[in-house]
């Protein structure tokens, strides 16, 4: 066995005990080392995992946040799309209603102008009444005369006509009538009504009546035309 006082001998002492003191410091800085990698790795996945979760998080807020944005550009569109079809019916309606407005307006003058045209004729309609009635007035005046002259009774009867009534036309029977019936229209035009017997030139008799308006001569030529039925002339 060396001596420890031999210098080689303490050398080898000395190096073999830094060996050992290096070696366990190594063992030592290696399992804290190890021990501060393998708590940094835990660290790590923790933060990751955390991340990685916030992350898958965060995804599925915007997922949600895409659809519903997505469900509003829908929304908004069909909104859109009904807002233009209201508008096109808004425009209809106000097209409507202003074609509405003026055919009240249209109508509305038709309206006056029909009461004022009512009012003229209810107006020309009176006045025409009252020349008629004037005209039968003068008629009835003239009763007796044409009684007298001319064989003829006039008879006022139901719807503003008139009857005239020839006798002593016939020589063969002088009591025998003969009878046509006239009546005034609106607009105091004379009409005949009815012949009996019936004349051929009635009807020229009454246009001629029409245009003369010569009451009196209708009379004698419709009174010579009942006296040619019985084939000559007949005073009264």
């Amino acid at each position: 066995m060396a001596s420890i006082r031999d210098y080689n001998a303490v050398e080898q002492f000395n190096r073999r005990l830094e060996e050992m003191r290096s070696k366990l410091l190594d063992q030592a800085l290696g399992e804290e080392l190890n021990d501060r990698v393998a708590q940094l790795c835990q660290e790590h996945r923790q933060y990751m995992k955390s991340v990685l979760d916030t992350c898958s998080k965060k995804c599925k807020e915007d997922e949600t946040m895409f659809e519903m944005i997505q469900t509003y550009k829908e929304d908004l569109k069909e909104k859109t799309s009904l807002l233009k079809e209201k508008s096109v019916e808004n425009l209809e309606v106000v097209s409507e209603i202003e074609d509405k407005e003026h055919h009240k307006a249209l109508l509305f003058q038709r309206i006056q102008k029909l009461k004022k045209d009512q009012a003229k004729n209810r107006e020309l309609i009176q006045s025409q009444n009252k020349a008629n009635k004037d005209r039968l007035k003068k008629l009835n005046k003239c009763k007796d005369i044409f009684q007298k002259h001319l064989s003829l009774e006039i008879r006022k009867i139901q719807g503003e006509k008139l009857q005239f009534v020839f006798r002593n036309i016939s020589r063969k029977d002088p009591d025998m009538v003969h009878t046509f019936l006239l009546q005034l229209d609106a607009e105091g035009v004379y009409h005949i009504m009815s012949c009996d017997p019936p004349l051929e030139k009635m009807a020229h008799l009454e246009r001629r009546l029409q245009e003369t308006n010569n009451f009196s001569a209708f009379l004698a030529n419709v009174r010579k035309e009942f006296v040619a039925l019985h084939g000559g002339a007949k005073t009264a």
